[in-house]
């Protein structure tokens, strides 16, 4: 077998036996680019070959996607299928796994109206609100994974010559998802008891907030009593374990929703719903976001945070030191899934209730309560960087070093 066929079969192996983790007679969901059907072809193979029940693949294209965008009524942007959403909350029920190989074009939406996508992805969320209980309070096996596309290895590798990109891409994946190894179903596991490592301490340390400095940035996040950090992957309801995104290096946790106070500044582009907004910073007050900026796609961030009120809270914050596989690639992917396992990050909106103890069994309200911010959406940005250092102040009130120049301090 030659050699890129043999790394690409690793990797389809590899994503069905421990990102989605098929087990006997589950039916499978994969979301997939058109541009990625050799990779989605031997996914689906692998999926049958472990037992699945029946695999489904839905295909996405971005031409036709944008063509939408571009010929359909301004009023039209506000509705999504709810029979497609309540078939998604059918099939979360009957215990189904879903893999999506998540490439968003960060040019997708150049010179589209930001309300009309702010529209859509807003519509959509509400349509599938329901079923996002699913995968938040991980009761079902889920994924992200990445493959590459012809417009988006032209973005983060147009440095080198237009027959080399989507080779490079491929290269950079492979090693980012530990494809390389001879064994990378048991390069995982190792790299997953490392993750685990990290956030058995800081769960141990108990936190009561975190202060992170850098240039632009002089944050205080506050961390709810009987938060939860975690990393590498988890249990669903059905105790079966999983790993949500491939790649993933960081360990994470919620912030107290009314908590956060400070000024902090982005340190990598953000792709947004296929828009790119470069140089944020937000100004926290009490938790929300009082004041922002953009260098440039300010208005794409107008319309994230009037999605809901809880679009203007964070949800998630996640530590990932500089010195990191992916970070030492030194390139921006303008890829949310990749680049937020280079970085230090935080996201806008909705936390995850596995966060807390005992946070899958609570109530909306009960959550909000406990410190757990509630919204339609959730959006990673990345605050990390080589001068950022992070300090956790103890139950005790003692404060101590957690990050220094980018890197963990113990």
């Amino acid at each position: 077998m030659k050699t890129f066929e043999l790394m690409l079969n690793k990797y389809a192996e590899l994503v069905i036996r421990v990102g989605v983790n098929i087990q006997v007679g589950q039916v499978l969901i994969v979301h997939a680019p058109i541009e990625t059907a050799e990779l989605t072809r031997l996914i689906v193979a692998k999926a049958y070959e472990v037992g699945a029940k029946y695999v489904i693949v839905e295909w996405d294209d971005d031409e036709i996607t944008r063509i939408r965008y571009e010929k359909a009524s301004d009023d039209s942007f506000d509705y999504y299928p709810q029979w497609l959403a309540d078939s998604m909350v059918h099939f979360a029920e009957e215990g189904g796994a879903i893999l999506h190989i998540k490439v968003p074009n960060p040019d997708l939406f150049q010179g589209i109206e930001s309300s009309k996508v702010s529209a859509a992805v807003k519509s959509a969320a509400i349509a599938r609100k329901e079923y996002s209980t699913y995968t938040r309070n991980s009761k079902i096996s889920w994924s992200l994974i990445k493959a590459p596309t012809r417009a988006w290895a032209n973005r983060v590798f147009a440095d080198l010559p237009e027959e080399q990109r989507v080779d490079a891409m491929w290269e950079a994946i492979f090693q980012m998802v530990r494809v390389n190894t001879d064994d990378p179903i048991s390069a995982w596991r190792e790299h997953i008891d490392q993750l685990k490592l990290r956030q058995n301490l800081l769960n141990a340390k108990g936190y009561r907030s975190l202060h992170f400095r850098a240039p632009g940035t002089d944050l205080r996040v506050e961390l709810p009593e009987r938060h939860i950090w975690l990393g590498g992957g988890g249990e669903n309801e059905k105790g079966i374990y999983f790993v949500a995104n491939m790649p993933t290096e960081e360990v994470y946790t919620m912030p107290h929703r009314t908590g956060v106070n400070g000024t902090v500044k982005s340190t990598k582009p953000l792709n947004l719903n296929g828009r790119l907004v470069e140089g944020i910073t937000f100004t926290f007050r009490d938790g929300k976001v009082a004041a922002y900026e953009a260098e440039s796609g300010r208005e794409h961030l107008t319309s994230l945070l009037d999605t809901d009120e809880g679009a203007s809270y964070l949800g998630e914050v996640a530590l990932v030191p500089h010195d990191s596989p992916i970070s030492n690639l030194n390139r921006v992917f303008y890829n949310t899934g990749i680049d937020e396992n280079a970085s230090c990050h935080l996201a806008l909106g909705s936390a995850y209730p596995v966060n807390l103890e005992g946070g899958t069994k609570l109530s909306g309200e009960e959550l909000l309560e406990r410190g757990a911010n509630i919204s339609l959406t959730h959006v990673d940005f990345m605050i990390g960087c080589a001068n950022l250092d992070v300090d956790g102040e103890l139950p005790d009130g003692t404060i101590e070093p957690v990050f220094r120049q980018g890197n963990w301090a113990f």
